[in-house]
């Protein structure tokens, strides 16, 4: 089979090419994203692989089917860059629901614990040979409250990190995980009790029309002075002028930013020679109290193995059998069908 693999990076050849290679799958590379301009690359294809930064809308969708084009697999968990409800019936959908927790959740960790240790300006500090410890007190974690969106597997993950630190966890999901302990140390809450009691809040859900600007303006007015906000899931979960001035205000302590709204324009490329357009953007880095990179908390030897696996086995298992098991919405003998009784 022949996959058309859009916005290929330099790290992304070496385990797709062992995987394709072993598997029958010849994987052409574009370095471009798939989107309205270049969905023609995808003729003669038989699928198309994309990730987090493709745009898959109803005309790319729709062209892709007018092309041939009979699955588009994503190497990613998310799936809200994919017109689901007009690819219901049309096209096959897969993904990789999962590839590292632990990736996510130790870069959330990296990231929160570099904030309020100031890490990166010691960095910066000692190479000039400055030695002052003036601005650099932080906080102990220990005892703290930690309230955190979400608790899949990555959320899951971040709680364990939490509780080995010693910190006190409110949990938030639509959809509670049963076996997750509800004791002293991990409590489930509404969103209100979450906003208001933590001193730390953590995104790890998915972007959906419940959790779009889910950290606002509103809800950072129920929070302490001084929250510190952690972003490694979708940017668009934190709306980023809220977020700005909250942060201006002295409402937000910090916040630590993998993910960004905009990123597409800007993620995953070199612009240190250009003009940074984007002034939320360029604002929120130049704060002194705000980390940001540059959607990397997958990044991982073992993550980045695991996507490949995942994403080639699922494609073996589409055109073997013409189902898959991380299948979100297909298309089978003319009868639509989606998982869990729902187009997602």
């Amino acid at each position: 089979m022949k996959i058309a693999f859009f916005d290929t990076k330099p790290y992304d050849k070496p385990s797709f090419d062992k995987l394709g290679g072993e598997n029958g799958i010849k994987f052409k590379y574009f370095e471009t994203k798939l989107n309205e301009d270049t969905v023609d690359l995808a003729q003669g294809y038989d699928g198309v692989c994309v990730f987090v930064n493709d745009t898959v809308n109803a005309a790319v969708i729709d062209r892709l089917c007018e092309l041939g084009v009979k699955v588009i697999a994503l190497r990613c968990a998310g799936f809200n860059n994919v017109d689901m409800k007009h690819a219901f019936g049309k096209i096959h959908v897969l993904r990789v629901p999962a590839y590292s927790p632990y990736a996510v959740a130790e870069h959330t960790m990296a990231l929160l614990l570099t904030s309020i240790r100031r890490i990166h300006k010691a960095y910066i500090r000692t190479r000039d040979f400055n030695f002052s410890l003036s601005g650099m007190t932080g906080f102990d974690l220990h005892g703290k409250t930690v309230g955190v969106v979400g608790t899949g597997r990555i959320g899951r993950a971040f709680i364990n990190i939490c509780l080995g630190f010693g910190m006190k966890v409110l949990a938030y999901d639509k959809f509670p995980a049963k076996d997750l302990a509800d004791n002293d140390s991990v409590k489930y809450a509404e969103l209100d009790e979450l906003f208001a009691n933590s001193d730390i809040i953590s995104l790890h859900c998915p972007l959906t029309e419940d959790t779009h600007h889910i950290i606002s303006e509103d809800s950072l007015e129920k929070c302490k002075r001084g929250v510190v906000i952690l972003n490694t899931s979708r940017g668009a979960l934190v709306d980023a002028e809220a977020l700005l001035s909250g942060i201006k205000s002295r409402k937000v302590g910090a916040a630590c930013l993998d993910v960004y709204e905009e990123e597409s324009d800007f993620f995953f490329e070199d612009y240190s020679g250009h003009i940074m357009e984007d002034d939320t953007l360029a604002c929120l880095i130049s704060m002194p109290n705000v980390i940001v990179t540059s959607h990397q908390a997958f990044l991982t030897e073992e993550a980045l193995a695991n996507i490949a696996q995942t994403t080639v086995e699922n494609l073996v298992g589409f055109f073997d059998t013409q189902h898959c098991a991380n299948e979100l919405c297909y298309r089978s003998n003319g009868t639509e069908d989606v998982k869990n009784g729902k187009c997602f």
